[in-house]
């Protein structure tokens, strides 16, 4: 009704003066509390804001060919980690000998030492070849009176199992007149060769070395995408063909696309089983002559050998140098295995250093092999 409206009009009017009120003292609270954080914010400084992580990005461009092209953009920085040595991973093969020396080194020598030397020596895998050749001569001395207790045998095998090792070129060349410098990687399938790649794509790296990695074992999609993670991981360019592809065609148009960026160095990964051996080794003799036809040089053919295999792998490395020129070898699993005196038999046998060897999972696992290192935690 009409007095309604009336009488709620005069009650609001009489609320004007507490409005009002209240509207000043929330303007003077907010005025108060302006003043009170500007004056705390102009005594403390202001936070930064942190500094954001560094992450690889890859950008991947279709080249039209059945080949892509991976280029890095950035790569991640990571910490640097203290290498392994071969005294404190190859405890397989250094226990074979400690254990042998031990009972050697607390008696006279006679028929027994020699048999427990051999036995040692043909356990780690050295071969009966080079076994002989390094115990006859002791055999004499003995005989002769140069060489009178087991110490002294022990340490005499030592300075010709050293003697074994030392003249030879184990660096991995990196000084082309034409860049890029080409490294292929050969091997059987199981041995570690794509791994072995993508750990020495992140040391040249970090070296500050440009890398490109053509993953030629087209054949095995696998190899592939695990080769494309490790570029991603390292920064590195990565080309790959089309699955069941030419691995010759890989690797070439790899080398023409590290010669056109300016990259310093290729890695090349090959297949590790076709058909049959004779076809393996009739596509790796391709995948040579097509690379040495590309814009750059290879100057490295290293084979991967798995350790644990022994014997074994001094019959895949014939095969293998006969088809590729190999100038080194990589073995891997060191660590893992008892039979690390194939070192001696590849080298002595062949001809053929072995030039880095692997002592665990980590990219850092794979060093440069060092062969008085190694002797040494045989015999200490």
């Amino acid at each position: 009704s009409l007095s309604s409206v009336v009488m709620l009009a005069e009650s609001s009017t009489n609320l004007v003066p507490f409005i009002a009120a209240g509207g000043l003292g929330v303007i003077g609270v907010s005025f108060l509390f302006i003043r009170r954080s500007r004056r705390n914010s102009s005594q403390a400084p202001a936070p930064t804001a942190p500094d954001a992580p560094k992450v690889a990005e890859t950008l991947v461009t279709d080249r039209g060919d059945a080949t892509n092209v991976a280029t890095p953009v950035a790569t991640e920085v990571t910490p640097h980690v203290e290498a392994p040595n071969v005294r404190e991973r190859a405890g397989r093969t250094r226990s074979l000998f400690v254990n042998a020396f031990q009972s050697i080194r607390s008696r006279n020598v006679d028929a027994s030492t020699w048999d427990e030397l051999e036995e040692t020596l043909l356990l780690a895998d050295i071969g009966i070849g080079l076994a002989t050749r390094l115990l006859d001569p002791l055999r004499q001395s003995v005989k002769d009176g140069d060489l009178r207790s087991g110490d002294e045998v022990i340490q005499a095998l030592r300075t010709a199992m050293t003697a074994q090792l030392s003249s030879t070129d184990r660096a991995l060349h990196l000084d082309a007149a034409e860049t890029p410098n080409v490294w292929l990687f050969v091997g059987v399938n199981g041995v570690g060769k794509t791994t072995t790649i993508g750990k020495i794509a992140t040391a040249e790296a970090a070296r500050g070395t440009s890398v490109l990695m053509a993953a030629g074992d087209t054949f095995r999609a696998a190899a592939a995408e695990q080769l494309q993670v490790w570029a991603e991981r390292s920064g590195a360019s990565f080309v790959r063909g089309a699955e069941g592809g030419d691995p010759a065609s890989v690797i070439f148009d790899g080398i023409q696309s590290a010669a056109a960026k300016g990259v310093t160095l290729v890695l090349g990964d090959t297949a590790g089983r076709l058909q049959n051996k004779s076809n393996l080794m009739e596509e790796l003799k391709k995948v040579r002559r097509v690379a040495d036809k590309a814009q750059g040089t290879v100057n490295e053919v290293l084979l991967v050998i798995d350790a644990t295999t022994g014997q074994n792998g001094l019959s895949q490395a014939k095969e293998f140098a006969a088809a590729t020129d190999v100038t080194g070898v990589v073995l891997t699993k060191l660590d893992g295995s008892a039979k690390g005196g194939i070192v001696f038999a590849i080298e002595t046998d062949l001809g053929i250093p072995v030039k880095l060897v692997g002592l665990g999972e980590s990219a850092e696992d794979l060093v440069v092999f060092d062969p008085a290192e190694f002797v040494a935690a045989l015999f200490e």
